[in-house]
């Protein structure tokens, strides 16, 4: 898990969500991109909740990259769109209390806390608010 969210590189799961979504689009079988802990503890995420097939680290450090392997529905994409909640200029916090769900349930919100990143719903179980990333569904 990675650390609190005072460590967030702001950029890093932006890049990676367009890049999942625009080779969806373009129904490619998968994809590569370079790696990093925060990236790679949300692409488990989004294998862990069916977004994507699976996720693997490949190479050692400093040229260390992710294969991510996409999931289709009828030759659509599985992520239909996704919101970016916090932003590079502007970070979103919540309590446990204010995590609602995402397209009645269909979506996933991600939250990062003091416990690592996490689904919305997960951290609402376990009582933990953070800041919020984005909504995916």
């Amino acid at each position: 898990m990675v650390g609190s969210a005072a460590l967030i590189n702001k950029n890093m799961y932006i890049d990676l969500l367009t890049k999942i979504k625009n080779a969806q689009a373009a129904e490619k079988e998968g994809l590569k991109v370079n790696y990093s802990n925060m990236d790679f503890v949300i692409a488990e995420l989004l294998a862990e909740h069916k977004f994507i097939e699976g996720v693997s680290k490949k190479g050692r450090m400093p040229k260390r990259i992710m294969e991510i392997k996409l999931k289709y529905n009828d030759k659509r994409g599985v992520i239909r769109g996704v919101r970016f909640i916090s932003k590079p200029s502007r970070e979103i916090y919540i309590g446990y209390k204010e995590i609602k769900p995402v397209r009645q349930g269909y979506g996933l919100s991600v939250i990062s806390t003091s416990k690592g990143i996490m689904s919305g719903k997960k951290a609402k179980k376990i009582k933990l608010g953070g800041q919020l990333l984005f909504e995916i569904w």
